[in-house]
């Protein structure tokens, strides 16, 4: 946990996200979208030095704006001080190029191969700004620095249901972990796949995370100062002698300008 934020049952089951890759999971029924929230603005903790890559392919920059204002903090402020970089992909081009994601409707007379091979110039293009915002910060702070995308199921539908093309760039933005020590921070909506068994996509997030955090309805139904669960299942780090491998579990209830996290059974 970074020095100086304030500890919750949340931040004490995941610890440091520092070097690995943090996959959030949610439903139509319950979004994690607070979560999200949570660790932008626990990244830029005015305790830390750290700096935000934020992929956007779900809202424009003003919704999480308002947002992070109600929650202290100021996203425009961030932005002017170097530590926090949008990337709104409702309305992104590759500069230079006849392509954008909302223009991939109008691409006509093109074979599949070559659909598919616009749709990986952009994702190697955006690969590509994220690195250029790394290696123009100091050195010694680029691995201080967490990507956040919202959201990989919306990516998905953005390359036009390509699977492959959304591993091969998450597996690029995972390779920063290791060798620069970011942080990856990914939100996925697991209900939107209509077929029983799990994609791919799902297996390798999940393959890749090394702390995975749910967010459930109540298994019992509606709660008036309860509005679901989350699992946390924290891999942690292998010491060479045992796993440490841990799950969590607890209720949260989201309000305006925060979220309480309690034990089960502590509220009705």
């Amino acid at each position: 946990m970074e020095h100086g934020t304030p500890s919750t049952l949340l931040d004490e089951a995941v610890g440091s996200i520092a070097g690995c890759l943090l996959l959030l999971h949610d439903s139509v029924e319950t979004t994690a979208a607070f979560l999200l929230h949570h660790f932008l603005k626990r990244s830029l903790s005015p305790h830390s030095s750290n700096a935000v890559i934020f992929v956007s392919f779900a809202h424009p920059f003003s919704h999480y704006d308002r947002i992070l204002r109600k929650l202290g903090c100021n996203l425009a402020a961030q932005r002017d001080n170097n530590r926090f970089f949008f990337f709104d992909m409702l309305k992104w081009e590759c500069p230079g190029e006849e392509f954008s994601f909302r223009l991939m409707d109008q691409i006509i007379d093109s074979s599949d191969e070559a659909e598919e091979a616009k749709r990986r110039s952009a994702l190697v293009t955006l690969f590509g700004k994220i690195q250029k915002v790394i290696g123009a910060l100091p050195q010694e702070r680029r691995s201080s620095v967490t990507i956040m995308i919202d959201d990989i199921s919306l990516m998905e539908v953005a390359a036009r249901g390509s699977m492959n093309l959304v591993i091969d760039f998450l597996h690029y933005c995972h390779t920063l972990t290791s060798e620069l020590g970011c942080s990856l921070v990914a939100l996925n909506h697991e209900d939107i796949y209509s077929s029983t068994k799990r994609p791919t996509l799902v297996l390798q997030l999940e393959y890749l995370a090394r702390i995975l955090i749910k967010a459930e309805p109540l298994t019992t139904g509606l709660a008036k100062d309860v509005h679901g669960q989350l699992t946390v299942l924290n891999r942690g780090a292998y010491d060479g002698a045992e796993s440490k491998y841990r799950v969590h579990n607890f209720h949260f209830k989201v309000k305006e300008n925060c979220v309480e996290y309690f034990i089960p059974g502590s509220r009705t």
